[in-house]
């Protein structure tokens, strides 16, 4: 239950684990959470860190809004990715999504994502940030874990976030997979996780995985994240750093991830975005 006198907040969730802590932060500040889960992609687990959880499919833009409303919402996150192969099958829009597809003509993640806000928008519901409630998921800039990167891997970091701006202006990813200055593999549809194991097998324990925002990115949706999946997966295909963008990038459960990733003799490190590469 919220505090009284303080608004619900809509909660749009997607996968992983996000949504959960995004409920679970809200929650603890008392405010009341009304989710919408997508089947197929949200954990049911959200159930346990939200007041009341309906859920929908992928596309059904009309009762989303709808389900917010009905519950007050007069404010909402959006936490969560929805996979992006989704819309290439199994994909069944309402009236509402489907005239709303229509109308933007784009699958890019910005474009779709400030569409959709604007729609929430148009009934009385403004998006905010995600990280509303979890400011402390952000890293400030430097070394996070007890390793600290080597000049080679300093070197691949530069590069690797040249690259990441480079492919990001595009829509391409927020994942690059690099080693002594080659390109192992670039995250597109396939996501981030696909992405790491086919670099990090190319480069035989020595990759560096560079995640980044993309130029532009609006940070109230879709921001970037890596959690402790992510450091078990570079420990299964041998890969030695990983590199965050400072302030713009989630740290899911940060203090597992550390733990993981240092006994794992993996390098952790937030870079300062208005740094030099």
């Amino acid at each position: 239950m919220g505090e009284p006198g303080i608004e619900p907040l809509g909660l749009i969730a997607g996968n992983g684990i996000f949504p959960r802590l995004v409920g679970a932060g809200a929650r603890a500040a008392g405010v009341r959470v009304i989710a919408v889960a997508h089947v197929g992609e949200t954990e049911p687990e959200l159930e346990g860190e939200v007041d009341e959880l309906t859920w929908v499919k992928v596309g059904e833009l009309g009762k989303i809004i709808k389900v917010l409303k009905a519950g007050g919402c007069r404010r909402a996150v959006m936490a969560g990715g929805i996979a992006k192969v989704k819309l290439f099958g199994g994909f069944k829009p309402d009236l509402r999504g489907a005239a709303f597809l229509a109308k933007t003509r784009s699958v890019h993640d910005d474009k779709l994502l400030r569409g959709i806000a604007a729609e929430l928008a148009s009934d009385g519901i403004e998006v905010i940030p995600s990280t509303e409630y979890l400011p402390e998921l952000l890293p400030e800039a430097g070394v996070l874990g007890r390793r600290k990167p080597r000049g080679r891997d300093r070197e691949d970091i530069r590069f690797g976030r040249r690259v990441a701006r480079a492919t990001g202006s595009f829509e391409i990813g927020q994942t690059v997979v690099v080693q002594q200055g080659l390109v192992l593999a670039v995250e597109a549809v396939e996501g981030t996780d696909a992405a790491i194991r086919r670099g990090g097998e190319l480069g035989r324990g020595g990759a560096v995985v560079v995640k980044a925002s993309k130029p532009g990115q609006d940070l109230r949706f879709d921001v970037p994240a890596v959690g402790p999946k992510t450091i078990e997966l570079m420990k299964e295909v041998g890969a030695r750093v990983l590199a965050v963008e400072a302030g713009r990038t989630l740290l899911l459960e940060r203090d597992r991830l550390l733990e993981e990733a240092n006994e794992a003799g993996i390098v952790v490190v937030a870079f300062d975005p208005e740094g030099e590469p």
